[in-house]
């Protein structure tokens, strides 16, 4: 009897507790939908993340407090606006006719970008081999400073060979400092960087994952790779430092990507981008370097996104380039799940006649965004939008053609978490050009896709398609 009556009252608890913890998680989750409305995030963000908090509270309101933030608003306050000796309205001119450039760069600059620079050398690097002998070189021939920063440093042959090359300069006396993400270079972290500490190398680690740390965040991550030697010669793009971007080899199974080799004025404001992430993630008071002389003829803007931006300044300016184009927007993205406002631009666009084509990799390294990207380019297809997949590679290369004026690339994906979410950096190369020179590269890469329409997969299928774009602004 007392057996029956001591079950029944630990029965009555539990039942008590588990009502109780659903309770708190409804209550939580409606405290936190409010959160979510005040932030002004695109409605599908915040529809997607309301559902989850109110239908799975003790799932949706942990994830919410871990992935949910989006802007570091203190820090954004905090960090001194991009050169401020300079006024907001100083233009670089044109290296030929001495006109000013484009609107795109009289829009980047008031959004509070850097001013674009003339007299750069820019160098596209379009093959994996020839990147990874590039950095190495470039690596070996430092003689003052190697300031470099990566999303991705594996534990693999390429990382670990970087990491044995930077440790001989430091030990060497260059002063070398290395900032990686703290996700996507997780597996180096604990053992390969402390061969770059022993060597007297400087290591820093942006944003720890774990709330135990005065900076930290699951959700924001530095997607920005940039790599600056002696102050005079950035490399920047969409490359991370591992085996399936680079390598002492070409092979088959690599994957299809760029970068580029920068000189002249422009490599101080990349510098100036790291120098603002090591600061912030070290607690350092680095200042940039001083600008190199001009070197040649190409006009370079240099566009840092994310969290500690005021607003959106990429997405805002390449939407209005979208609108504003008159013969082609060309798109290489590994990742294409744009929201409604750049979806009916590029649809808009290619119904008035505008030569717009989306190149895509047929099968990307994460299918939630294949998913929900499909829907979406059927409507594009059905406005007249032609669409490109490379049937064999993984295609991780970031480029944008606007007409003959402006060649965009550096590491912006076309997806919800790169255009709102992690801290990225876009190259804006000016000018005939540089544009015809990007959309050379691009045509080569469309003769090795196919083009076509997107099938449609039946209704099991669109399901599974609507649910994935539901759930991309969370991944």
């Amino acid at each position: 009897m007392s057996g029956t009556g001591a079950w029944t009252f630990s029965t009555g608890v539990s039942l008590l507790l588990e009502h109780l913890g659903i309770v708190v998680g409804f209550v939580l989750g409606l405290l936190l939908v409010t959160r979510v409305l005040r932030q002004h995030t695109r409605p599908v963000t915040s529809i997607a993340w309301m559902l989850f908090m109110v239908l799975a509270p003790w799932v949706g309101v942990p994830a919410y407090l871990l992935f949910g933030g989006r802007k570091i608003r203190q820090l954004s306050r905090r960090k001194p606006p991009y050169f401020p000796h300079e006024p907001s309205t100083a233009l670089a001119l044109d290296a030929a006719s001495g006109e000013p450039l484009d609107e795109i760069a009289r829009r980047l600059t008031a959004c509070g970008m850097p001013p674009p620079r003339a007299g750069n050398g820019f160098v596209p690097i379009t093959d994996g081999k020839l990147a990874y002998d590039c950095l190495l070189s470039r690596i070996d021939g430092a003689r003052e400073s190697i300031h470099l920063m990566t999303f991705i440093l594996a534990d693999d042959l390429v990382g670990r060979e970087i990491i044995r090359r930077l440790a001989d300069r430091a030990r060497a006396g260059v002063r070398v400092r290395v900032l990686v993400d703290a996700l996507g270079s997780l597996r180096v972290r604990c053992t390969r960087l402390r061969q770059l500490r022993e060597a007297g190398a400087e290591v820093g680690v942006f944003m720890p994952m774990l709330p135990l740390h005065r900076r930290w965040s699951a959700n924001l991550r530095n997607h920005r790779k940039i790599a600056i030697f002696d102050g005079t010669l950035a490399v920047t793009g969409g490359m991370n430092l591992a085996q399936e971007y680079m390598g002492p080899l070409p092979g088959r199974a690599r994957w299809i990507d760029t970068c580029a080799e920068i000189t002249g004025p422009a490599v101080a404001d990349l510098a100036n981008v790291f120098v603002r992430d090591w600061n912030f993630a070290t607690g350092d008071a680095l200042l940039p370097p001083p600008p190199p002389p001009p070197q040649a003829s190409t006009a370079l803007q240099i566009a840092p996104n994310g969290p500690d931006v005021s607003g959106e300044p990429f997405y805002d300016v390449l939407t209005s380039a979208i609108y504003n184009a008159r013969q082609r927007i060309w798109i290489v993205t590994p990742y294409f799940v744009p929201d409604e406002g750049l979806l009916r631009a590029l649809g808009l666009q290619a119904r008035v006649g505008v030569d717009v084509r989306v190149v895509l990799p047929r099968r990307s390294n994460h299918r939630v965004a294949d998913f929900a990207r499909n829907r979406l380019l059927r409507e594009l297809v059905a406005s007249g939008v032609r669409v490109f997949m490379h049937p064999r590679a993984m295609l991780h290369a970031k480029h944008i053609v606007i007409d003959d004026r402006v060649a965009i690339s550096g590491s912006v994906n076309m997806d919800a978490r790169s255009l709102y979410l992690n801290y990225e950096v876009a190259v804006f190369a000016y000018g005939r050009d540089a544009a015809e020179r990007d959309a050379a590269w691009v045509e080569r890469l469309m003769c090795d896709c196919v083009e076509g329409a997107v099938p449609d997969p039946g209704v099991p299928g669109r399901w599974a398609e609507d649910l994935c774009w539901l759930l991309s602004p969370l991944i």
